[in-house]
């Protein structure tokens, strides 16, 4: 009588498991994107098992990422409705979530959307969703633009004195600016919101590490990312208080005045969450773009001649941009039933990484991916994500670049890379954080 052998897992070879899972993999570009290429035309949905980390899926291709990303039903966020709080949607070691739960007894750290699913995602979403309506975003269009120009006089001033760092001298403070002009924090404290930003997200990069955390330990990454959200939330305390008592015309009254259903204003803890996603992911990602976008442009100078001569393509080259750099590099989500999912059958509680930087290059969808095209005539990055968990702020994000393009570009008069720069050691969200440039502006 005959059996049936089950099917052998896609366990992914060591070192593309490290590459990818590993913060420090992605201090490499080339190398990252290598073994995401690998994946792609060998084990498009494979298990990475790493020392230290929970045993993971990772996904590779376009399309079986939008079917995670589409089905929040099979692949939940925060653990599904029925469990909300049980699943870390931002991928650490075990030991760091272990580190969560015993210091707030649950991986939820904060009461933000990415740690929602359900109902609870929509009646938070809602809170702000209009703000950041197309609709809406356009008429901070000439906001913004008085921004970028003055962000482009003190390019000019820094740049003539010789050689810059183009993302710390100048690339992450214009996104910053914006948000919290935007928000409602004052000029002078945009150094802490920076300063924490980079900690929040860089918590595996030494450049970041605060001084008040053992780099050595396991749980050193969950750690940092603990005391950055409670230093976050010390400022937004006073934040909050003030705009329940004091409402002005900015987003952090809007987060602030929110109130549920039944009448009574939202918890603490969930005006935290919303003012902690635009105070971190609401600039961090558009520097990162806007940085990796004028790398592009330095990199490949017959671009550049386009849409310097020909400013209507800076839409596309935004669009372009967002696909070519995608800093967020995923989400995790756990599997509630069983499915299959890239010809692999993925048990209910496992859990799933969609790898977003590889979509965004995956040769099924992008002829050429690996190159800066304004020519793509069907750009479907996932560079904002997908689904329920689409970036809210996208539209804000791409008005930005828009602009700040549109202002720059007819004063840039050269641009040339002078080093290899550098890159944050992340597995989650960040790009350049050095770039050496000569830049010359009229």
């Amino acid at each position: 009588m005959a059996t049936t052998q089950p099917v052998a897992q896609a366990i992914l070879p060591d070192e593309i498991a490290r590459k990818i899972v590993l913060p420090e993999g992605h201090a490499d570009l080339d190398s990252l994107h290598a073994a995401y290429r690998w994946m792609r035309q060998n084990m498009p949905v494979g298990k990475a098992v790493v020392d230290g980390f929970d045993e993971l899926w990772l996904v590779a291709k376009h399309a079986d990422i939008l079917q995670v990303e589409g089905m929040p039903e099979v692949f939940a966020a925060g653990g599904g409705p029925d469990h909300p709080g049980s699943h870390n949607p931002i991928l650490q070691n075990q030991a760091g979530d272990q580190f969560m739960k015993n210091t707030v007894g649950t991986v939820r750290i904060m009461d933000a959307l990415s740690y929602m699913d359900g109902a609870e995602h929509s009646a938070m979403k809602a809170i702000a969703f209009d703000y950041f309506k197309p609709s809406r975003v356009a008429k901070l269009e000439d906001q913004i633009r008085q921004l970028a120009r003055a962000s482009i006089d003190k390019l000019k001033k820094v740049s003539e004195q010789g050689e810059i760092d183009l993302v710390t001298d100048w690339a992450l403070g214009f996104p910053l600016h914006v948000i919290m002009s935007l928000f409602g924090v004052p000029p002078e404290d945009e150094p802490l919101m920076m300063k924490l930003t980079q900690e929040f997200f860089g918590t595996a990069d030494p450049e970041y590490q605060r001084d008040d955390i053992e780099a050595m330990t396991p749980e050193a990454m969950a750690q940092q990312f603990v005391a950055s959200f409670q230093e976050f939330c010390g400022y937004f305390e006073n934040l909050l208080q003030d705009r329940r008592a004091n409402p002005r015309d900015d987003l952090a009254t809007i987060i602030a005045q929110a109130r549920r259903a039944d009448g009574e204003y939202w918890p603490a803890s969930f005006a935290y969450g919303w003012f902690m996603q635009v105070c971190t992911a609401g600039h961090d990602t558009t520097s990162s773009t806007l940085a990796g976008t004028l790398k592009a442009l330095a990199e490949h100078p017959d671009v550049l001649a386009r849409v310097k001569a020909d400013l209507s393509l800076v839409p596309k080259m935004v669009v372009e941009g967002v696909r070519y750099v995608a800093p967020v590099k995923h989400f995790m989500r756990i599997a509630l039933t069983d499915t299959t999912l890239g010809g692999q059958t993925i048990k209910a509680g496992e859990r799933v990484m969609p790898l977003f930087q590889s979509g965004c290059r995956d040769e099924d969808l992008f002829e050429n991916p690996d190159v800066f095209s304004l020519d793509r005539e069907n750009n479907s990055h996932l560079g904002f994500g997908f689904g329920p968990h689409t970036c809210v702020g996208q539209h804000l994000a791409k008005l930005e670049l828009r602009i700040m393009f549109e202002e720059l570009l007819p004063r840039l008069e050269s641009i040339e890379i002078t080093g290899p720069g550098s890159l944050t050691a992340t597995n989650f969200v960040g790009g350049l954080k050095h770039l050496p440039a000569r830049v010359k502006i009229s």
